[in-house]
């Protein structure tokens, strides 16, 4: 493979690990060792090659009007974190209810 075949090699094995959220290990043989990718990775993030990618390819593809922009938010994605039902409010402590005895239950029925 030539230089060039090798980043496109490399490219396609990053892109793959994106599109399908699977670990480096999985990656397929046909796409080359999953190290090599990996550092390609890291190194592209490092130099600022990977932050020109991610600018240039949507521009490119919103002048050649290759791209729409229509963004769709389903429910079952845009959910609360757990523990913001029970969050502590603040202000003032309300007060607790009293407790029931039997001997109040017995009385009021």
């Amino acid at each position: 493979m030539d230089g060039g075949g090798l980043i496109t090699a490399e490219r396609e094995a990053i892109a793959w690990k994106y599109r399908t959220n699977s670990p480096w290990r999985d990656l397929p043989d046909e796409l080359g060792p999953f190290q090599t990718a990996h550092k390609r990775l890291i190194r592209w993030a490092v130099d600022g090659t990977w932050q020109n990618i991610l600018t240039a390819a949507p521009s490119a593809a919103d002048a050649g009007d290759d791209i729409g922009w229509t963004v769709s938010v389903d429910s079952t994605v845009v959910r609360a974190h757990q523990h913001s039902a029970g969050a502590r409010k603040k202000g003032p402590k309300a007060a607790a209810s009293p407790p029931i005895t039997p001997s109040d239950a017995h009385a009021a029925a």
